[in-house]
């Protein structure tokens, strides 16, 4: 049985985590990590990870950018597994991962759905064909009016999968109304859109002369994550010290 701390237990996900990880063998939340340590979900939660006196074999986060700094470091000190869920990171926090990473397992993904991890695949496949025709690429993501990142991970995630099959002759254009140019063929536009309670809608159009080729995921509910985070924990627990994805998960499950 994997022992693990929910980081950010009485958050929306923490609380989408707790209810699925009743139905789930192999798995169970030990304790959680909230500065509301109010404890309604049957473990008792800490206000820091220093104050936790429970035993455990990973953790998995869906706090805030601003925590994941402070959640690294004590992952590296005490050599605990990780799952970073938290998105908007910084370009230093991104280094503070790898430099972890050497340390301790860390599992980070800018999307935990099976659906977006399969799509990322996909992609590449598509921009070999499409992007190297001449198409060109943009993409809208959609979310709802509480998120504060834009553009969101994952489409950055979809950018940054394109990009690698293309050799990484992209670059990104988030905001066209800043000047009156012809668009660049080696641009991947990418839109955020905000608004009500939109879970996740991420649409990459490839546009080409006469026809255009869409892929498009779209999340209904929030426990298509907690659920990729469940998977991702149990299969990071007891792991090497590296640097882990999505991808990895998938792989040794199949």
């Amino acid at each position: 049985m994997v022992k693990m701390i929910m980081h950010g237990c009485n958050g929306a996900m923490g609380h989408v985590i707790t209810g699925l990880v009743k139905d789930m063998e192999g798995i169970s939340i030990v304790a959680g990590i909230d500065l509301n340590t109010e404890a309604t979900q049957g473990y008792p939660v800490f206000a820091s990870l220093e104050d936790c006196d429970v035993e455990a074999d990973v953790i998995v986060d869906f706090a805030s950018a601003k925590a994941v700094d402070h959640l690294l470091d004590y992952c590296g000190a005490h050599q605990m597994p990780v799952v970073l869920c938290t998105t908007g990171l910084s370009e230093a926090q991104m280094e503070k991962v790898k430099e972890t990473s050497r340390v301790t397992a860390v599992l980070r993904s800018a999307n935990m759905s099976l659906g977006v991890n399969t799509l990322l695949k996909l992609l590449q496949d598509a921009a070999k064909v499409l992007a190297g025709a001449g198409f060109d690429i943009e993409i809208v993501e959609k979310h709802h009016n509480q998120k504060v990142d834009a553009p969101s991970g994952t489409a950055l995630a979809l950018a940054d999968s394109i990009n690698e099959a293309m050799g990484g002759q992209y670059h990104y254009k988030y905001d066209r109304s800043t000047e009156r140019v012809k668009r660049d063929q080696k641009e991947i536009g990418i839109s955020a859109v905000r608004g009500g309670s939109i879970v996740g809608e991420h649409e990459v159009i490839f546009a080409g002369k006469d026809e255009v080729v869409t892929f498009t995921h779209t999340a209904y509910s929030k426990a298509i994550f907690a659920k990729g985070a469940l998977e991702a924990a149990m299969f990071l627990a007891g792991k090497p010290a590296g640097l882990y994805g999505m991808a990895d998960v998938i792989e040794a499950a199949g």
